[in-house]
């Protein structure tokens, strides 16, 4: 006891000594105690953002039921026991995630590859059956549960199609991959808000399906060479007989202008030919028009 005494009365000496003033060695326990509880407070409390869903679970318990078990879902501030609890976060809007190329096979065995991009969202009110079930974040069941999800979809569904049908019936195939794919993300808690994909065939396909293609263009451009011509015909047909019915009312016209013309030149070419021919004298006799004189002419 007196070695204790002896090693406070040096201990409060050597604090005496320090230069420390005196009401600052009195707020010195009173300061640490409010800076440890500042911590564990600190440590006890955390905040759930709006856009997210927070649940409150045991990380153990003496209680074999609440081992691990979740308490409940929260939002805003949260407080808990650093000790024995813990708090994990969801977002619950909506995510977007593109993959790496998936290789399926059709019904025939060709080897198509899919990209496919997904935008979901987690479901709030299946939040605790997915975290109790995976205990993982988003990120981590994207590329676990969800990846599997959407590879079995497209195994299942090309298997349905030979290359030649599901080329014809891309929309048709997108369609039934996204409806399976839904169904299984649903009962898991995630709903799917998109889901696109491109559909790229096997290299012999692709070539045969250009081939096709190269071929319908360029009977396309003979049928269209083909008509262009039989259009050129008939605008020559049609301006032939625009020009033989114009030469036709033209001819026409020169004749009926020639037959009048001939008419009423008849009499006066006589008449010209007579005063021609006449010696001045004036006839014996006189018929007709007395205006002409009727002159013998021998």
């Amino acid at each position: 006891m007196a070695n204790n005494r002896n090693s406070f009365s040096i201990s409060t000496e050597d604090l005496n000594n320090s230069g420390i003033p005196g009401f600052l060695k009195s707020l010195t326990v009173p300061v640490v105690i409010g800076i440890l509880l500042l911590i564990v407070l600190g440590n006890s409390c955390t905040t759930i953002d709006s856009g997210s869903v927070g649940l409150k679970f045991y990380k153990w318990s003496s209680d074999d039921d609440k081992r691990g078990g979740v308490i409940g879902t929260c939002k805003g501030w949260v407080w808990y026991n650093p000790i024995t609890q813990n708090v994990f976060e969801y977002p619950i809007y909506v995510q977007r995630k593109t993959y790496e190329p998936f290789s399926v096979n059709a019904k025939d065995a060709s080897t198509f590859t899919m990209d496919p991009t997904i935008a979901y969202r987690l479901n709030p009110d299946m939040a605790e059956k997915v975290f109790v079930k995976y205990r993982k974040s988003l990120r981590d069941i994207e590329d676990g549960y969800i990846r599997t999800c959407i590879y079995e979809a497209y195994r299942t569904c090309a298997n349905q199609y030979t290359s030649d049908s599901l080329m014809a019936n891309r929309g048709g195939f997108e369609n039934e991959v996204r409806k399976r794919l839904e169904q299984s993300l649903s009962n898991e808690g995630f709903v799917v808000e998109e889901f696109t994909s491109q559909i790229t065939p096997p290299n012999s396909l692709a070539q045969a399906i250009n081939a096709k293609n190269e071929a319908v263009q360029n009977a396309l451009k003979a049928e269209n060479k083909v008509k262009e011509a039989e259009a050129n015909a008939k605008i020559e047909i049609a301006k032939a007989q625009g020009e033989a019915n114009a030469l036709k009312i033209k001819g026409d016209g020169e004749a009926y202008y020639n037959r009048v013309v001939a008419q009423s030149l008849n009499e006066l070419l006589v008449r010209q030919y007579a005063i021609e021919k006449w010696d001045g004298k004036l006839p014996t006799y006189m018929a007709g028009d007395k205006s002409t004189p009727l002159i013998g002419v021998k």
